[in-house]
């Protein structure tokens, strides 16, 4: 095998195994450490420290450490938040939620240097195109890495489906669940659903060696960059002092195309916040059981795995207000469904066909927007996606930590005006865009030519 994919390979297998940990136990925390609001809490200040992450670690580490190191490094961070959960209380939760959330964004960044320079140095090896490499390892990455959400999900319904105490859940505490879900109470519901112990520290089990065995793999079977290429990468990672990309990134904000598209870069944190911090809890715990939000938000990462790489490809012929159309009513139709639905054990598909449209709706939301980023400030790049990231993640850290203090009939509110303001403004950049240069092409592609794919899932 050539060596370039084999470290492409390496690195996909580490974050499959990584985030097949990650994802796992994010799903779950909203329903698995519901006391006072604990699980959602620590995703809050996760999150709040990805943003303060993003803004200086990746250069420092990177420069410092090499890609190697650094992605073996962070992936350790995630590592400790898998072990706080063994003992999940406000002492080991919050600082490993701290601690991963410092790790997030170097991991990432490290990755992308890494495929960059792998593909670059392939390119020049065999006369090909460096960009079309690069983005074939790219797609090698996320077609391995986007099954995580099915693995991770599916390891955590197996093992509390082997709970030997089935809760039947009456139909006076099925009144608790849904939009008008009486606070205290869900809660209750939600603790006598708890899974054992042993159950629980299984999983975590399960989930730690995961994380593990992805370092390991990193340490043992990736290949350091050649010192000419890291000189090379370091060269341009020094270009930007800390200062210098931090005052970028909020000088960015003078272009008032980008003040707009703040709404809906903040929705994209809103409604992923939503689904995985209160779908869960208020409607899949709450009326079947936490053995089933595994299975539920496996729905969710297929619908948004197979539409993501179908929507980067049929974008070049739709545009993208036609998909931003589709996300909007798909969206808006979930949120109004959700407000009127009482959810009932009887009626278990309709618990999966919300993830499933939300999954679709996501979808665009993550390609469309990452690809309008792209397209509109193409000279500015770096002070973009570092707003793309602040923002987003700021709607991450509202989302979750006003989950456990009001009704979900509430958030759901919230999420549609948020929704319907973010059309708005995004319809003002459109408009913006057709008066300074009416033949931008809408096809929403990367540099590459190829879809694009979120990365702020962490």
């Amino acid at each position: 095998m050539e060596r370039n994919l084999k470290n492409v390979l390496v690195i996909s297998f580490g974050f499959l195994f990584l985030f097949t940990a990650y994802g796992g136990l994010q799903s779950l925390q909203s329903s698995l450490n519901s006391e006072e609001g604990l699980g959602v809490a620590s995703l809050s200040v996760l999150y709040a420290a990805l943003i303060l992450s993003s803004m200086f670690l990746p250069p420092i580490l990177i420069k410092k450490l090499g890609c190697k190191w650094t992605i073996a490094i962070s992936m350790c961070c995630y590592i400790a938040f898998s072990l706080g959960n063994f003992y999940a209380s406000w002492y080991t939760l919050i600082p490993t939620s701290v601690i991963l959330g410092l790790g997030g964004a170097p991991l990432w960044s490290a990755k992308c240097t890494y495929l960059t320079i792998a593909g670059t140095s392939y390119a020049a090896k065999t006369g090909k195109n460096a960009k079309d490499i690069i983005n074939q390892y790219f797609g090698v990455f996320f077609l391995v890495f986007q099954s995580s959400g099915i693995w991770g999900n599916l390891i955590s319904s197996l093992i509390f489906s082997q709970s030997s105490t089935k809760v039947e859940i009456s139909e006076e505490d099925l009144e608790c669940c849904g939009a008008y879900n009486c606070l205290t109470d869900s809660t209750n519901t939600t603790e006598s659903a708890k899974p054992s112990n042993s159950l629980i520290y299984t999983l975590l089990g399960v989930y730690t060696a995961s994380g593990v065995l992805a370092v390991l793999l990193i340490i043992i079977f990736l290949d350091q960059i050649k010192s000419d290429q890291a000189e090379t990468e370091k060269e341009k990672l020094e270009t930007p002092s800390f200062w210098s990309t931090f005052l970028a990134t909020f000088q960015h904000l003078k272009d008032k195309r980008q003040c707009l598209l703040i709404p809906l870069t903040m929705y994209s944190g809103f409604e992923q916040g939503f689904l995985s911090g209160d779908y869960t809890k208020a409607y899949v715990t709450c009326a079947l059981g936490i053995q089933y939000v595994g299975y539920v938000m496996i729905c969710f990462a297929a619908v948004n795995s197979v539409c993501s790489l179908l929507f980067g490809k049929i974008s070049q012929f739709t545009g993208r207000k036609l998909l931003f159309a589709l996300a909007t009513v798909t969206n808006t139709a979930c949120i109004i469904a959700l407000l009127l639905w009482k959810p009932h054990p009887k009626q278990l598909a309709v618990f999966f066909v919300f993830p499933a449209l939300w999954g679709l709706s996501d979808a665009v939301w993550q390609t469309q927007t990452n690809g309008l980023y792209g397209i509109l400030f193409e000279k500015h790049k770096e002070a973009a996606f570092a707003n793309y990231r602040l923002w987003e993640s700021l709607g991450f850290v509202i989302a979750f930590g006003y989950s456990t203090k009001l009704q979900v009939y509430i958030k759901l509110y919230i999420l549609l005006s948020v929704l319907v303001l973010s059309m708005v403004t995004y319809g003002a950049v459109e408009c913006i865009e057709a008066k300074s240069s009416p033949g931008t092409p809408t096809a929403m592609r990367n540099e590459n030519g190829g879809p694009l794919t979120q990365e702020t899932h962490m």
